[in-house]
């Protein structure tokens, strides 16, 4: 890859990411509405705002690919979600389309598939089942970025990011962990790959107790060199699952399942 641009590099998984890619592409552009407070003397920011089309336009001048981080992070109201995650991803593609950009790499989330129960295993070809309105806006990511590939050329790599982090919290993250420099491997793979064109892979580690099957990333050759068994297995079991109860509890989305939940159909397959 020659230029490549992160989006919503102020946030925690650029954080993590930002030293991984040091020296990986001819050069690597960090874009939020603001800088990190830790910029470093080897990095390039420019300031642009999703809701903004004429400054993503001009970010995307002479781009090869985009590492999409930005938007809205988590649950929140109709009118920020879709601001953040819906017409702010439009642009961004717009501007991609526009600008001649070859790939696009699209951190989903396990929220699109949030409202299935833990005793399933999934695969990436599943039917949705988003768990809030967070998880809506990512279904949708994943449907334009297959527009954009198949329509426009911009290839699109979507990632169904479990937790990203050093090391599990809980019990429910032992199943969907994801270190970072897994992370970093599978971004690789979305920015470089030939065969990729509008694929969905789920973003976890080699974990023994997962409940998603990665068929796709494996063929596209990703091989995760960690596992969540590999740490302190007992510890990370006793920990308590925020908001646990009897709807969080049972959903691979858990919190994210309980929040609102108003006696819906969640029993029915």
């Amino acid at each position: 890859m020659r230029t490549v641009v992160m989006t919503g590099a102020a946030g925690g998984v650029a954080r993590h990411l930002r030293p991984l890619f040091a020296g990986a592409f001819d050069r690597l552009i960090l874009s939020d509405r603001r800088g990190p407070a830790d910029l470093r003397a080897d990095e390039t920011f420019r300031a642009a705002d999703l809701g903004d089309p004429d400054a993503l336009h001009a970010l995307l001048a002479d781009v090869a690919g985009v590492i999409h981080l930005g938007g809205c992070a988590r649950e929140d109201g109709w009118h920020a979600v879709r601001a953040a995650n819906i017409d702010g991803l439009y642009n961004l593609y717009e501007a991609a389309r526009r600008r001649g950009v070859e790939r696009l790499v699209f951190t989903s989330s396990n929220h699109a598939v949030g409202f299935y129960p833990r005793d399933r295993r999934l695969d990436a070809d599943v039917r949705p089942r988003p768990d809030s309105r967070y998880g809506v806006s990512k279904v949708f990511g994943e449907a334009l970025g297959s527009l954009y590939a198949r329509k426009y050329g911009v290839r699109s790599f979507n990632i169904r990011i479990g937790n990203v982090a050093d090391r599990p919290a809980d019990r429910r993250r032992m199943a969907i962990w994801l270190h970072p420099e897994d992370l970093a491997q599978l971004i690789r793979i979305g920015l470089d790959h030939p065969d990729v064109v509008d694929d969905v892979v789920y973003g976890i580690s080699d974990n023994a107790g997962a409940w998603w099957e990665n068929a796709r990333a494996h063929a596209l050759g990703y091989r995760p060199k960690h596992r969540a068994e590999d740490h302190a297995v007992d510890d990370v079991a006793r920990a308590a699952e925020p908001a646990g109860d009897r709807i969080g509890d049972r959903f691979q989305g858990g919190p994210f399942c309980a929040r609102e939940f108003a006696g819906g159909l969640a029993d029915r397959d």
